[in-house]
């Protein structure tokens, strides 16, 4: 099995942010402040361009495992990225309330934080870490 490219890395974050367009990196800095206020961890490159917070290890049917953020983003060449919980199925109130937006298995697909309410975004992000959290614990 080859290594993944999505590993944390020496990269800085500060450049990654400092390269976006503009409006795209005003959302990202937001989304990085909200992430590092939740999870109290720094940012991290993972990658050439995923933003990580905090880290775990995920283990697979095949018994390996491999680390990964707990909560993670990107900046994407038409939307942002934000790499939340596996499976949106739960929280299907708030996304309701979320504003514009789609999602993936353990994706969250936003065009600008402008298109989405920020309460609902940051209670999101709060319930991916738990989630998180809680699974480390049992």
């Amino acid at each position: 099995m080859s290594e993944p490219k999505t590993r944390p890395t020496q990269a800085s974050v500060h450049a990654y942010l400092a390269q976006q367009p503009d409006a795209r990196r005003a959302d990202c800095e937001q989304i990085a402040a909200l992430m590092r206020e939740v999870t109290g961890e720094p940012a991290t490159m993972w990658g050439e361009t995923i933003v990580g917070f905090g880290r775990y290890d995920q283990a697979y049917a095949n018994g390996k495992t491999m680390e990964w953020p707990v909560v993670a983003f990107s900046s994407r060449k038409n939307e942002l990225v934000l790499y939340l919980m596996p499976g949106f199925e739960a929280h299907a109130a708030l996304l309701a309330k979320l504003g514009k937006h789609r999602i993936g298995k353990s994706c969250l697909y936003i065009k600008k934080l402008a298109d989405v309410d920020a309460d609902v975004l940051a209670q999101l992000v709060r319930k991916s870490v738990d989630a998180m959290e809680e699974s480390r614990v049992r």
